[in-house]
């Protein structure tokens, strides 16, 4: 969702350095292969220890940044804190609507307030404005994948016997997990029901996508689903990027391999709970949103708290939990028709 931001800035400054710090494996992979960005690095803060990952921080002053930019969302006091310590002189940011003094947002020195009736993608063109970059009239999504990461999914798919003719469609029951986010699955069995009728009524080959910690989950969908599905198991993100653009259709919760599917410009049915559709919601023409419109929702925001929900028992996290498969059913189905 900052591919369009990154985009406009390399636009506005085709001579600069741009370079992109992330802790995220997956996200340095993807970015490796953007021609917006120069530079790559990549810093797994979490596993790290702390006085190296500052002993890295500070290494970055010697690249004498003339302009740090705070991709949108980020409103966690370690992340302002790193854009400080690196050293750049402008430091675009965010003022957020939730919990944002604690955060420090003030160590940015060129800010602009969240909107809440934006995308993100829009936040993000908002700040690259800042420095007088032109907002494009439709922005896209941008992800390359590399001929050599194609090549070894049409060797995955010729192993499983899937062939260019076969209707292949991509899910993703998982999610992240920090802040209490594993709440916004939908449930195994709903996406266990999917693959039995997506297979039965439109012949479809379903492959399951999500990391390592994913793969339990997603056997245990294929076990459900009679053998219905393949885990799509792949060594890097690259390649399940490749696998995701045979897919004809791509099921997912609010998560990363949905803005990857509308990369793709995959016809996407996401399946929201206590998010907000209004903030993340697929970026691409062919996509619907599956959600239950409660009172209560959406009720998670971007700070640093985690979810919680107000109600307990079998009421807790019903915005999610209520939803039939009959809904995300007759969601495939409007895109596929």
């Amino acid at each position: 969702m900052a591919s369009p931001a990154l985009c406009a800035l390399r636009n506005k400054f085709p001579d600069a350095r741009i370079e992109l710090l992330t802790m995220f494996r997956p996200v340095a992979e993807i970015y490796r292969e953007n021609t917006a960005i120069d530079n790559v690095l990549f810093w797994n803060f979490l596993k790290e220890n702390p006085l190296a990952s500052l002993k890295f921080i500070l290494s970055l002053r010697k690249k004498r940044y003339d302009v740090s930019f705070m991709i949108f969302p980020a409103n966690r006091w370690p992340y302002n804190v790193i854009s400080r310590l690196a050293g750049a002189k402008t430091r675009l940011g965010h003022d957020y609507l939730h919990v944002n003094t604690r955060s420090l947002n003030i160590l940015n020195n060129a800010r602009i307030t969240e909107d809440d009736d934006l995308h993100n993608v829009e936040e993000n063109l908002r700040l690259a404005g800042l420095l007088g970059a032109l907002v494009p009239d439709d922005p896209v999504l941008e992800i390359s994948v590399p001929q050599p990461a194609q090549a070894t999914a049409s060797t995955w798919l010729a192993e499983h016997d899937i062939d260019s003719n076969t209707f292949i469609v991509g899910m993703h029951a998982g999610s992240a997990t920090f802040k209490n986010q594993i709440n916004k699955r939908w449930s195994a069995k709903g996406y266990a029901d999917i693959v039995r009728r997506l297979s039965k009524e439109r012949d479809a080959r379903i492959l399951l996508f999500g990391g390592p910690d994913e793969e339990e989950l997603n056997r245990y969908i294929a076990d459900m689903a009679g053998g219905a599905a393949i885990v799509a198991q792949t060594p890097n993100f690259l390649m399940a990027t490749a696998l995701m653009q045979r897919c004809k259709l791509f099921i997912s919760n609010d998560s990363g391999l949905m803005h990857v599917a509308a990369a793709l410009d995959l016809p996407t049915v996401a399946i929201f709970g206590y998010t907000s559709h209004i903030h993340t919601r697929p970026w691409c023409k062919r996509a619907i949103v599956v959600r239950h419109d409660l009172p209560c929702s959406p009720c998670f925001y971007f700070s640093p708290r985690p979810a919680s929900c107000k109600w307990t028992g079998d009421d807790e996290f019903m915005c999610i939990r209520r939803i039939s498969s009959d809904e995300v059913y007759e969601a495939c189905a409007a895109l596929l028709d």
